[in-house]
């Protein structure tokens, strides 16, 4: 069982997060907003820029869903379990990655079985 110290610090550290993601997702919503000027280039910054920050958008909304999640099992009284097996997720990991819910063993197999359903060749054309 996780201290209370400890908790209250990483549900801290969680909230510090979220408002800072929230704040990023807030600023490249509003770039998004403004008009582009589609010219015919090949390779137009204004479009890169858009298609990074559309990719950057996703990759913030999906820490803010772990943010989330990580909160509300600080509330359900369920923080630091790992959600596979249900074991203790190590301290040192929650200190680097508080919103982790899955130990590392969880984690790297996971991962393992994603490289394994990736194809290995590469497209062909």
């Amino acid at each position: 069982m996780l201290r209370d110290d400890f908790v209250e610090k990483e549900k801290q550290k969680l909230l510090e997060e979220r408002e800072q993601v929230l704040d990023e997702l807030t600023h490249l919503r509003e770039l998004m907003q403004s008009e582009v000027d589609v010219e015919p280039d090949e390779g137009d910054a204004e479009i890169f820029e858009r298609e990074k920050n559309a990719a950057l958008i996703a990759v913030l909304e999906n820490k803010l869903q772990g943010i989330e999640a990580a909160l509300r099992s600080i509330e359900k009284g369920q923080y630091g379990i790992c959600e596979r097996c249900g074991q203790p997720i190590e301290l040192e990991r929650l200190e680097v990655k508080p919103d982790a819910t899955l130990c590392v063993k969880c984690q790297q197999e996971v991962e393992r079985r994603n490289r394994r359903s990736r194809p290995t060749r590469p497209f062909e054309w």
